[in-house]
């Protein structure tokens, strides 16, 4: 009887582990820890500075942009137009072992080995505005600086008076934005109009009140100055806001480039001749979505740029209205 009783209680145990065993389904792909859809990435902005206009303009769409991408977690850093504290972040931003990291460079040369040391670490590297060429293994997203001072200067040619005096306003020396719109305006401008006269040419570093310091002396230090002609719009506003209730120059040009709000309203008020539009909301999506793709595998590298319109008096009220829809002009 003890052995029969045995027997059966022996077969209902083995039944039960058959059936728990049977109903225990192997972890698939899609329900594992480690599936790459489910990670969340860490990623660095490193601003090249927020006082800078356009830089703010395009730290603030850069965050915007990232709250699309549930898989990435943005921080974004402040370099304040300072080599040695960007250069400081980025090597921050590789000890804290971010997953990628998007510079936007102070002056590109000085940042190269800093970029370099990100990819040599087996980070993901993106440079912009502007690009830093020729790493390998990093990537960009860019603007075209030669053809955006070139659409301004094309202009300028019959709209500078003969015989003028203009001030140039550069940007720091090595940047490849500030180096090329210099180089496009040299060969689309002045090489083709050896009767205007530059009177004064400084370096103000993107920076409105820098060039507001050098407006000033120009100002006392000649009799006239027919045109401001501005590697970006901040430097651009600068110029403008000394002269600003002087009748003297009423008529007095003014060329940019980034299509700040700022310098779309200045045009709409008929003080700032034209700039080419530098699209921050359009550099904020292909930098996410560049970073996505390198992220999760879907490229390794990418080089890719935006567009370069010419806003001046003709078209200036579609591209504010652009920027009212994303909220850069309330």
């Amino acid at each position: 009887m003890k052995k029969t009783l045995l027997s059966v209680f022996s077969m209902l145990l083995v039944i039960v582990l058959l059936a728990g065993c049977s109903s225990t389904k192997p972890t698939t792909p899609a329900q594992s820890n480690t599936d790459s859809s489910q990670k969340t990435y860490k990623v660095a902005y490193i601003a090249r500075a927020q006082s800078d206009s356009f830089a703010a303009w395009l730290a603030n769409s850069v965050q915007e942009e990232a709250k699309k991408y549930p898989n990435i977690k943005l921080d974004v850093f402040d370099g304040q137009a300072n080599d040695d504290k960007e250069n400081s972040m980025i090597e921050n931003a590789i000890t804290n072992k971010y997953d990628l990291v998007i510079v936007q460079p102070n002056s590109g040369e000085s940042q190269r080995p800093y970029v370099e040391k990100v990819v040599n670490a087996g980070i993901f590297a993106i440079t912009t505005n502007a690009r830093i060429s020729g790493i390998k293994g990093a990537s960009s997203v860019d603007a075209q600086p030669y053809e955006q001072a070139a659409v301004n200067a094309r202009a300028a040619l019959t709209q500078v008076p003969q015989n003028a005096k203009v001030v140039v306003l550069q940007g720091p020396s090595g940047n490849f934005h500030a180096d090329e719109r210099r180089k496009s305006w040299q060969k689309e401008f002045f090489d083709k109009r050896p009767d205007v006269k530059i009177v004064g040419e400084q370096i103000a570093n993107w920076n409105k009140d820098e060039a507001m310091k050098l407006m000033e002396d120009w100002v006392q230090a000649n009799d006239k100055i027919d045109a401001v002609i501005s590697m970006n719009d901040n430097m651009a506003a600068g110029a403008l806001e000394v002269v600003k209730d002087n009748p003297k120059y009423a008529h007095m040009l003014a060329y940019g480039v980034d299509g700040t709000a700022e310098a779309m309203l200045l045009i709409k008020d008929g003080r700032m001749t034209s700039t080419c539009l530098q699209n921050a909301n359009e550099l904020a999506e292909k930098l996410l979505d560049s970073s996505n793709k390198l992220l999760t595998g879907a490229e390794k590298e990418i080089n890719t740029d935006i567009g370069n319109p010419l806003v001046n008096k003709d078209n200036v009220d579609q591209y504010i209205e652009i920027l009212k829809k994303s909220g850069t002009i309330k």
